[in-house]
This record gives C-alpha cells, structure tokens and sequence, in this order.
C-alpha cells in the first residue's frame, strides 16, 4: 500500500512539473513572440518613414523637373509667338501694298476704257465713212468696167480655174517625168534582163478537141447498135461527141479539159483496138483515166524540178499537173506558170528580195484554174482558198491573191509576181483569142472612151495595145488634155479587162481654112 501512494504521489508530482513546465514554456514564448513583434514593427515604422522621406525627395525633384519644363516651354512658346506676330506684320505689309498697286491698276484700266471707247465711237464713224466710200467707189466700178459685182467675181473665178488648171497640168507633168524617168529605165533593165534569161517559145499549143479517124466507116462504129456505144463514151466521160459531116473526124466538147483528154486517149486507142462495145470501152476509159492521172502527177513533179521548188502538198503537186491540160487564151497554163516563177526569180534576185519565195508564188499564182471549172469563183479566189487549205504562208497567199489586182500589192514579192504575170501573158505570141471576144473588147474600149465630154472621136489600134482619142479643140485645152488622159486610162483599169497595158494617146488639133480668090 504505502508503494502504491508513493506512485501515485510521483506521478502526481510529475505531471504537476510538467503542467509548470508548460506554462512557463507558454510564458516564455509569448515573451520572445512580443519582443519580435515589437522589433518587426520599429522595422516597419523605419521603412515607413525611409519611403517617406524617399518619397517627398522625388516629389520635390519631379516639381522642381516640371516647373523646370514649363519655364522652357513658355520660353519657346513666347518666342514662337513673336516669331509668327513678325511673319503677320510683313504678311499685313505685303498686302497693303498689293491694295496699293491693284487700286492704282484699276484707275489706269479704267482710264484705258474711257480712251477705247472714244476710239471704238471713233472707230464706228469711220466704218461708216468706209462703207459709203466703198459703196461709192463699186458703183464708179461697176460704170467703168461695165461689170456688175456678180459678173466680176465670176469673171475672177474663172480666170482663177484657168490658171489652176494650167499650173496642175504643168506639176503633174514635171511630177510624172521626175519620177518616171529613173524607174522607166530601171524597169525597162529588170524585164530586159528576165525576158532574155527567160527565152520561151511562142505558144501554138491550144486544147485537142478533134480526133481523127481512119475513114467516114469508123463513125458508125463508134456510134454503135442504136447509139450505144457512143452514149456509153459520153455517159462515162462527161465528154458530147459530136460526129457531123466532117470528113474523118470527131469532134470532143466538154467544159472540162481533163476530162476532154481522157476521152481522146481512150478513143484513140479504141479506133486503133477496133473493138468497139460497151465493155471494151468502159475497159479502155478506165485504163485512159489512169494514164491520165499519172502524166498528171508526172507534170506537176516536173514543174517543181524545172522551178527548183521542194516540200509542196502532193494534192498541190497533182493540181499543179492538171494545168497541162487547161490553156488561157490558147497559152499552156502549166507552162505559163513555169514561165512565172523563172522570170518572178529573176525580179526578185535583182531587186534584192526572197527568190525561193517568189519563184514559189509564180508557180503557184494560177493554182485555181486547175479547178475552177469544177469550183465556183474566180480563179484568183478558188488559188487562194486552195493555198490556205494546204498551209502555204501568208506571203504566197497575198501574192496569189493580189496578181491581178483583185487586192493591192503590199509586198515585194506580191509586186514581182504581178509583173511576172503581166510579162509572161503579153509578150509576143503568147497568147491569142478568138475574133468575137477581140472584137467586143476593142468596140468596148472606143465606147468607154468617147463617153467622156469633149471627146470627138476614138480608135482602137495596136491590137487594143492603144486607143487614140481625138479630142474637140474649143471644149479641151492643152492643160486639160492631161488630166482627161489621166481620167481616161483611171477608167479603163477600173471597167476594162485586158492583157498587158494600154496606151492612152490624146490628140489635139486646131484647123483654119481660107480661100484665095
């Protein structure tokens, strides 16, 4: 018992110290905690009053830095003011006296305006006075020269065409021959020079439209049993037979000159056959037809070899060939074409232009006739669209489309190939045609001429090479017989187509008859 109360006083004892202990812990610790608070609030007391004072020192410096500031600002703002206050004082000056000058302008404007009015008043009588004395002096004009006013100007007027028509004679005259004279000589040069390097034959070849035959017999047998056989020829050819009383021939007629020739090459081998009948013939026009195409082809790789002229289409080639057998005024249009493209090279090598180019538009001028029985248009147009289908160059197409003036001539080469032409056609013996077309184009070009005013009479001559005109003495004076001539030949290129050029030869003459008794 007496152990067990000494525990429990022991331990009474012991959490009684441990209670004290943890007071006076208590107690000591809030005793420090004071002390800190107390030191951590003189602290912020010092950092207070340090920012304080930190604070009234910018202050005093950012017053003193701002009234600093104003101070300049207000001695650059006076300064600018009187600057401006002096720029007004001499702008205030300079108007003053511009006030000045313009009210001194206007008291001598308006003195000049008083001065001109009296001058205008001035002026008004003596147009007044003017018009009397002209007035007057008209009236002594017209009494002395017998003339009234309207007489006179008419009589001015034409004494003024008089001599107008004098002085453009005269200029167009001097013009004329100032250009003339060099480039006749010049041309006369080039063309000499083609023609002589470009010899060809005269043309006697014509289209064969007659075939002969071994004897009058050989006519029935071509007509056949009721007709067949001829009927036959045609139906398959295109080509009329006519067999008349001709002896010992058969006449070919067909728009179509190939067509025309196959008939003749199959009749003749027919008549030297003897075999004659529908199956023999449709045998020989077919082996004809043949032939044919291939002098065609043959022909036209020839006019390229003697040309010189490669990478043609072969449709052009074959179209070319075709010309064999189609002539223009009884000249060989294959030939002529040839001919062309020889002398159109020969222009071009002298006037310094492309020869290859040239040579190949001679060649290929009259391409459309090749066609043109079977297409319509003129040949001119038919060559045209035919050199565009086949991709020929711009340069060749105008050429071909401006060799008979159907456009103007805008290039060297389009100019050689009309000349070319134009040479090739009217040379000696190149072409011929038949009487009634001479005849009316001749009758046509004496019409054309004496429609003009003071025309008396015209003739063509030289083989409608030149019309002479006579013209009436008292209507046409010598100054006007140039320009007539000049309307005359304008005329004539306009209505009139023909090979070549005509001369327009005007002739003029004044007769006087007396009698002596």
């Amino acid at each position: 018992m007496p152990n067990g109360m000494t525990i429990v006083v022991v331990f009474v004892v012991a959490v009684v110290l441990a209670i004290i202990g943890f007071i006076l812990g208590i107690a000591y610790r809030k005793r420090v905690s004071e002390r800190e608070i107390s030191s951590a609030e003189e602290e912020a007391k010092r950092i207070i009053n340090d920012s304080i004072k930190s604070a009234e020192n910018k202050k005093r410096e950012a017053l003193l830095e701002a009234k600093e500031e104003i101070h300049k600002n207000r001695v650059e703002y006076e300064r600018e003011v009187k600057d401006r206050r002096a720029e007004l004082s001499k702008q205030e000056n300079r108007l003053q006296q511009k006030e000045e000058n313009l009210e001194r302008k206007v008291e001598g404007l308006e003195r000049k305006n008083e001065t001109l009015s009296r001058k205008l008043v001035d002026v008004d009588h003596q147009l007044e006075d003017v018009a009397k004395l002209k007035e007057n002096q008209l009236v002594r004009l017209e009494e002395i020269s017998g003339y009234t006013v309207e007489q006179a100007k008419q009589h001015l007027i034409t004494t003024l065409e008089s001599e107008v028509t004098h002085e453009l004679a005269a200029t167009l005259m001097n013009l004329e021959n100032q250009f003339k004279e060099e480039a006749d000589q010049k041309a006369r040069e080039y063309i000499s020079l083609a023609i002589q390097r470009c010899a060809a034959d005269h043309v006697a070849e014509a289209a064969v439209s007659v075939v002969p035959l071994p004897s009058d017999e050989m006519k029935g047998r071509i007509i056949g049993r009721e007709g067949r056989n001829i009927r036959t020829i045609e139906t398959m050819t295109g080509v009329d037979l006519i067999i008349d009383d001709t002896p010992e021939a058969i006449t070919l007629s067909s728009f179509d000159p190939v067509r025309r020739e196959v008939a003749r090459i199959a009749l003749e081998k027919l008549i030297l056959d003897g075999r004659i009948h529908p199956a023999r013939i449709e045998e020989t026009i077919a082996k004809a037809r043949r032939e044919v195409d291939a002098i065609i082809k043959s022909e036209g790789e020839r006019a390229t070899f003697e040309t010189g002229i490669h990478g043609l289409h072969p449709e052009i080639v074959k179209l070319l060939g075709r010309q064999k057998y189609r002539t223009s005024y009884g000249q060989n249009v294959l030939n002529h074409s040839i001919e062309v493209s020889h002398l159109a090279g020969l222009l071009a090598a002298e006037l310094g232009a492309d020869v290859a180019t040239a040579k190949r538009a001679g060649l290929l001028h009259d391409i459309g006739k090749s066609i043109d029985h079977e297409v319509e248009g003129s040949h001119v147009t038919i060559g045209v669209d035919i050199a565009k289908k086949y991709k020929e160059s711009p340069d060749i197409i105008h050429a071909i489309e401006a060799h008979h003036g159907d456009v103007e001539a805008k290039t060297i080469v389009a100019c050689v190939v009309q000349a070319a032409d134009t040479i090739s056609a009217a040379r000696p013996g190149a072409r011929r045609e038949n009487i009634e077309n001479y005849i009316k184009r001749l009758e046509k070009l004496e019409d054309l001429t004496n429609s003009f005013s003071g025309v008396e009479s015209s003739f063509a001559i030289q083989a409608g090479r030149e019309v002479r005109v006579v013209v009436k003495p008292e209507e046409i004076n010598e100054d006007q017989m140039v320009l007539l001539a000049r309307d005359i030949a304008r005329k004539i290129e306009g209505e009139l187509k023909y090979p070549g050029q005509i001369k327009v030869h005007l002739l003029r003459e004044t007769k006087a008859i007396e009698y002596a008794k």
